[in-house]
């Protein structure tokens, strides 16, 4: 843990402010949802992702569908690349969400672009690396609520997301989606 040197008092209904740079800096908006922890006399406050939660189930659905669609498959929250499989992963696994996927999380619409169809490719991660060519983004939607994404995407020339890759992300979605009801 870093400290940041800043203090706050616990008001008399037990309430901490976060100051505002802080909130920015970890992207926390109002109403987010925040885990406690605690360890001794230690007080951690982490931004709750139930996506995280699926965290085996997650890993098993990105592999499963990276091989079967042959593109590189991504899950992730609504900050984040949680899990990324497929060749050229390490350009989507870990990073933060681009302001464009946040738009397209927020709208709660599947998102399909091709390039070679003459399509608005997005990108998925601030500092992306990968050229992307075509992608589908499915979010996940739970109770009306955006949980993250599924998204299929290649970096190759001329390619084309099919639809039954699509399918596949959207059936994907579903079943995450599914494990919250």
């Amino acid at each position: 843990m870093k400290a940041t040197g800043i203090v706050r008092r616990i008001d008399e209904l037990g309430r901490v402010v976060i100051p505002k740079e802080i909130r920015s800096t970890l992207r926390l908006k109002s109403g987010d949802p925040l885990e406690i922890f605690t360890d001794r006399d230690e007080l951690m406050l982490k931004k709750y992702s139930p996506i995280a939660s699926l965290e085996k189930f997650s890993e098993g659905t990105v592999k499963s569908l990276s091989d079967l669609s042959g593109h590189i498959a991504v899950i992730c929250d609504t900050d984040e690349v949680l899990h990324a499989s497929g060749r050229g992963q390490r350009d989507f696994d870990g990073k933060s969400l681009s302001g464009h996927m946040e738009k397209i999380l927020n709208d709660r619409k599947s998102y399909i672009a091709n390039l070679s169809e003459g399509g608005d490719v997005v990108p998925i991660c601030d500092n992306q690396n990968s050229e992307v060519t075509a992608q589908v983004i499915v979010p996940i939607v739970c109770n009306g609520d955006c949980l993250g994404a599924v998204a299929l995407i290649s970096c190759e020339q001329g390619a084309k997301i099919e639809s039954s890759a699509c399918k596949l992300a959207q059936l994907s979605a579903n079943i995450l989606a599914g494990q919250f009801d």
